[in-house]
């Protein structure tokens, strides 16, 4: 996983990415029209190359938190509780280097 730490937040916590916030992130019809209503967390989630983009530029936008996700990486996410963790997983990675000692 490839992620960046370039954040407008000046290292400050911010709060922890849910199931239920990437959920709200998914709930627009106008980007993300094929991703059912009730999406549950294992439902079957197909996210165009454009939905993704507009994902990730609203998840740097909200959490400072920059996410290149690789080739290998886009094709496992494929559920609402993979595409969560992975950003998850993104957010703890920065939250570790933020907190190291660069002397």
């Amino acid at each position: 996983m490839s992620t960046g730490a370039a954040a407008s937040d000046g290292g400050l916590a911010l709060s922890p990415i849910t199931t239920d916030t990437v959920r709200e992130l998914l709930s627009d019809r106008r980007v993300f029209p094929g991703v059912p209503a009730e999406l549950d967390e294992d439902t079957e989630l197909v996210l165009d190359s454009l939905g993704l983009v507009w994902l990730l530029h609203v998840v740097e936008e909200r959490y400072g938190l920059v996410v290149e996700p690789t080739d290998e990486d886009i094709v496992g996410l494929t559920s609402l509780r993979r595409l969560t963790e992975y950003l998850r997983a993104a957010q703890t990675d920065r939250a570790g280097e933020d907190g190291r000692d660069e002397r």
